[in-house]
Parts: structure tokens; C-alpha cells; sequence
């Protein structure tokens, strides 16, 4: 099975509290049993602690700290950490109170000096008392006829649906501007109205997709880092990639230049996406067409994030020096064995060859020198038992990369021999098996064996790096020319 290398992303990024100012948070949680509470905050996928108070006596809470917490959405945890109590706001005033009771937490939020905390509780209770009041006419509905009910449930629905809208505006209005408005606006999802007809008089589904996607991120400002620390962010770019956008990798690579280009190069929310994309796509193998019926692979689009925002340095930060180099690397291989690109070619010697090199003993080489020494001296002998790849005449090479002492191979090389036999006589193509150890007669064997219908050949000069040239790092390995 082949290995791919992963680069983790953002090891370096806070999560925490940057080293401006300070915090303190006071909450008195009447009725609140617990003797220690944690303040998390949510980051891209993860939700991480960044404050506790260990001394809870009487529902006196405090969180307070010479260090100014990260702008974002928190979140008040249990002392079991697997509850959540409530959320709130954290921005530039870093020093506040919330009252809360027990018996009723929506209903009874409120916040003292902090305005955006205060809005969003009002709103979350607005709808909280707008779902007791739909529970409440359920209620009413009993010993009433199913028409009755109905008439009486669809009423009361465009009652409360009118009022919600009526405060929703007039929130948004209040709160124009504000990231408490952005926040909400995050969670929204702009469907399309007022839907024209297709030709079969139905509702026009292509129209409603797309305004749903050329809508999908509007009011969303990338500049702000803010949204990292939601509990939304990271879902809608989710399913932003994997579900609305067409799954093909050059489709990908335009929206995601639309949306990196939104970000302000270096900045948080730019490394956070660029890792985030780059260790998604250098892991995904999946083989599509493009428009002209010719195979494209994933790993385009990893190639395409390296070279415009990890190398050129618009993403710094969100990997290490020595970590870019290594992609920096890995993209150098991968840019040549992407589909369309010219197989390198490599120098290799066939089997009916291998004994007659085995008595040049390269095996005892134990330096590169004393290697090159070694071919030199023996060169004009050398060169004629040569093969090529690029020497194959065939429609469809299969290139293939094995040993004969590797355990996957030794099960799948002749189950692919098998297969292969299928399509002989149908399919102009040819195999072209390489032998990555350099141990001929175990190999020999193999090949006569399991009667391998292949132009089997192996590197015993050590001319060749396959890893190099074809990213092998495992066996086995097949690329299809």
C-alpha cells in the first residue's frame, strides 16, 4: 500500500491568549452545583480549554487573567468537561459579567457591560419563548379534529413565522455592522425565492442551486479571524468543498483561489485554510476526467496550493522552514507524475541480463563513490543491457513498482498478472514491472513461478531513485501510461 507523506498543519498557531491586556469574566450561576468550571473556545475542528476556575463556591464564577483572551465565541463547561452550559462573545472588552440561573439558563442570561453579550441572549431567548408558545398551541390541538387542528397549527405557524422574521430584521438592523450580526449571518443559509419555473412547471432546481452557491458566502468576511473561534466556520467550509461545489479538482482549485483570495495573505485565517486544504488534497488519490476525456487526480490541486501559497510564501506561518522544504519536495515529484505529464524516464537491466551483472559485484559497493567507481570501469560492458522505459511500444503501459520480498506483493503482483491475462489480445499494453531491491535471484525465482508476463527489470547499478523520480515509498506501486 502506498504511503503518503502528511503535513500536519498549524502546530504553531494559538488557540489560547495573545499577551495583550488581560481578561476578567465574572459569572454568578444561581442553583450551579459545580465546585470547578473550564472555559473553552472553539477552534476550526477542535474546542480547546484557555481558562478554569477551580474555586466555584455558590455559583461565584470568575475567569481572569493578565493575558487578553482571542476574540471569538467561548463556551462555559462543566467540571465533568462533557456538558455545556451556555455561550457568549469575547471581543475587545475582555471584562464583563454574566447573571444566569440554574432553573431556566436561556430565559435568564443577561449581561452587565458587555452590549453584544446582552443582544444575543435577548435573540436566543426570543426564540426559546417563540418555541414554548408553538409547544403550547400543540397542546391546544388536543380533543380537536385533524382539519380543526391543522387550520389551527398552520395559523399559529404563520403567526410566530411572521413575528421571528419581524424580529430577526429588526436585529440585524440594530446590530448592523457588529460581528454578533456576522456571527448570525454564518448560520444562515440563503435559499433562493421567488424560485422561477422550469419547462416541466415545477420549480427550477438549477436556479435554486445556483443562487444557493453564488450566495452561499455572502456577508462572510475572510479578514476576520474571528470566525475561526465559531462553531460554524469549519462545517460551512466543509460542505462548501465537499458537497455544493462541482467534485473535480479543477473546480476546486478555482473556488479555493476564490476564497484564498478573500484572506489576507500571512494572516491567521489564510494558514488555517491553506493547511487545512493542502493535507486534504495531497491525501486524496481519486482519478476523474477533465472536459477533454483525459484523467486528472487530486493531487493538482495539492501541487496548485504548494507552488501559489505555501512556496511563494504567502502563507507563512502556518508551517515550519523545514516542513516547506519537504513539501516543496514532495510537489517537485508530484508535478511530473501528474496525469498528462511525460513519464521520466530510468535506466534498468532485464533479467537475461542479471547474472552477467551480478559478476560485476556492485553488491559490495558500500559508497556512492566506490559505486561509481565500480560503473565506470565496467560502463562499456554495462550500457548495451540497458532498458528504458520510454523504449516501451505500447498504447497503455502499466508501470509497476515491487519486491519480490514484500508481503503485499507477493499476494497482489500475481493476482494483477491474473487479471491482466484477461485483456491480452484487446488492449494494446504492455507491463513494465520494476523490481525495487536489488536481489536477483529471490526475484528470478518469483518471476518464474508465478509465470509474470511482464518486462521485468531491476536497477542493480543504483543509477535510478524511483522515490525521486516516482514518489515510491512502499511497495507496490502502478501507474497506468
Amino acid at each position: 500500500m502506498k504511503k503518503t507523506v502528511l503535513f500536519l498543519f498549524l502546530a504553531l498557531f494559538s488557540i489560547g491568549v495573545t499577551a495583550q491586556g488581560g481578561h476578567d469574566i465574572k459569572i454568578n450561576f444561581k442553583g450551579c452545583k459545580d465546585t470547578s468550571l473550564f472555559l473553552v473556545v472553539h477552534f476550526w475542528e477542535s474546542n480547546n480549554i484557555v481558562d478554569s476556575c477551580k474555586k466555584v463556591k455558590n455559583g461565584k464564577i470568575e475567569f481572569k487573567g493578565k493575558k487578553e483572551l482571542e476574540k471569538g465565541y467561548y463556551i462555559l463547561v462543566n467540571q465533568g468537561k462533557n456538558t455545556t452550559y451556555f455561550e457568549f462573545f469575547v471581543n475587545e472588552n475582555q471584562n464583563f459579567t454574566i447573571n444566569v440561573d440554574w432553573a431556566d439558563i436561556t430565559g435568564t442570561l443577561k449581561a452587565i457591560g458587555n452590549k453584544e453579550n446582552e443582544q444575543q441572549f435577548m435573540f436566543n431567548k426570543f426564540f426559546a419563548d417563540k418555541n414554548k408558545e408553538f409547544e403550547g398551541y400543540l397542546k391546544e390541538t388536543k380533543g380537536k379534529s385533524k382539519t380543526d387542528s391543522t387550520k389551527f397549527i398552520a395559523e399559529k405557524i404563520k403567526l410566530l413565522s411572521t413575528e421571528a422574521k419581524k424580529y430577526d430584521s429588526a436585529f440585524k438592523a440594530r446590530n448592523n455592522g457588529s460581528f454578533l450580526n456576522d456571527f448570525y449571518n454564518l448560520k444562515v443559509e440563503k435559499q433562493a425565492t421567488d424560485v422561477p419555473k422550469a419547462s416541466n412547471g415545477r420549480p427550477d432546481s438549477l436556479y435554486q442551486y445556483y443562487y444557493y452557491k453564488n450566495h452561499f458566502w455572502d456577508g462572510v468576511n475572510f479578514k476576520d479571524e474571528r470566525l475561526i473561534r465559531t462553531p460554524y466556520f469549519d462545517d460551512r467550509i466543509k460542505k462548501y468543498f465537499d458537497v455544493i461545489i462541482v467534485q473535480h479538482p479543477d473546480s476546486t482549485i478555482k473556488e479555493l483561489d476564490n476564497i484564498l483570495g478573500r484572506c489576507a495573505d500571512n494572516s491567521l485565517m489564510m494558514q488555517l485554510l491553506v493547511g487545512h486544504f493542502t493535507y486534504k488534497y495531497e491525501q486524496n488519490k481519486t482519478m476523474t476526467f477533465d472536459t477533454k476525456g483525459n484523467s486528472i487526480t487530486y493531487e493538482k490541486v495539492f501541487v496548485h496550493l504548494a507552488d501559489k501559497y505555501i512556496i511563494n510564501g504567502r502563507a507563512k506561518g502556518a508551517y515550519t522552514e523545514e516542513t516547506i522544504k519537504k513539501i516543496k519536495e514532495k510537489v517537485d515529484i508530484n508535478r511530473n507524475i501528474l496525469p498528462g505529464s511525460i513519464a521520466p524516464d530510468f535506466f534498468v537491466v532485464d533479467t537475461t541480463s542479471g547474472k552477467e551483472i551480478a559478476k560485476l559485484r556492485f553488491d559490495t559497493c558500500k559508497t556512492s563513490k566506490t559505486l561509481s567507481e565500480q560503473y565506470y570501469r565496467y560502463e562499456a560492458k554495462i550500457k548495451p543491457m540497458f532498458k528504458t522505459l520510454h523504449e516501451v511500444k505500447a498504447k497503455y503501459t502499466i508501470l509497476v513498482f515491487w519486491a519480490s520480498d514484500c508481503g503485499h506483493c507477493q499476494t497482489e503482483i500475481p493476482k494483477l498478472n491474473d487479471t491482466l491475462k484477461l485483456y491480452k489480445g484487446k488492449i494494446d499494453f504492455k507491463v513494465f514491472g520494476v523490481q525495487t531491491k536489488d536481489d536477483f535471484e529471490p526475484w528470478r525465482q518469483f518471476i518464474i513461478k508465478h509465470k509474470l508476463d511482464f518486462i521485468n527489470v531491476y536497477d542493480p547499478v543504483h543509477l535510478n531513485s524511483f522515490k525521486d523520480k516516482y514518489d515510491v515509498q512502499s511497495t507496490p506501486i502502478i501507474y497506468i501510461l
